[in-house]
């Protein structure tokens, strides 16, 4: 059975946040989220602030071509696509990733800040659609399939990975209606 496209409140959520598996493994990626892509993570605007409010947390575990970078150009910029997200280091490592045991983290998140939505609900990706709602979909990035893996091994799917940055995002209420809406789906299934 095909699962189609849900609306749940005012999100479009597409069938692969139910049917896909993932589970970080932090142990065979290395954090290669952080170090690699073409631009930083995407930011919303409200983000920004909070960025800059930790910066003096921060700034003596990242690296000093980071703190160059921040200090010259700031937290985030616009990129080729233009999108709001954080500044990048040599055209790869997040302005905020540090490195602890060969391994690249969030300086943000070590330190106890609120890292970008974008990067808590990873590998979900959302879009502002042009009927005024968000739109989520799973985003297929070859240094996650060891979390796709582990995610299939553990049977963890992606909504249930992700269920505090979900909740952070959208709410409990939403969160509880889209864990309904996945139970009625896997009923259709069986």
């Amino acid at each position: 059975m095909v699962i189609p496209m849900v609306q749940v409140g005012e999100v479009i959520v597409s069938p692969d946040v139910f049917t896909e598996y993932f589970c970080c493994d932090l142990d065979a990626c290395r954090g290669a989220c952080c170090v690699e892509g073409e631009s930083g993570a995407p930011l919303r605007e409200e983000e920004i602030e909070g960025l800059e409010e930790a910066l003096d947390d921060v700034t003596p575990l990242i690296a000093p071509q980071a703190r160059t970078i921040i200090v010259d150009h700031g937290v985030a910029t616009i990129d080729g696509d233009g999108d709001l997200v954080t500044n990048i280091v040599a055209g790869k490592d997040c302005v905020f990733t540090c490195k602890e045991g060969g391994c690249a983290l969030c300086a943000l998140e070590k330190l106890g800040h609120t890292k970008p939505i974008s990067c808590a609900l990873y590998p979900i990706r959302e879009k502002r659609l042009s009927n005024g709602l968000t739109g989520i979909n799973v985003h297929r990035w070859s240094v996650c399939e060891p979390a796709r893996k582990k995610g299939r091994e553990e049977g963890v799917r992606v909504f249930e990975f992700l269920r505090a940055p979900l909740i952070r995002r959208f709410g409990s209420a939403w969160y509880d209606e889209l864990c309904l809406v996945a139970r009625e789906l896997s009923q259709l299934k069986d």
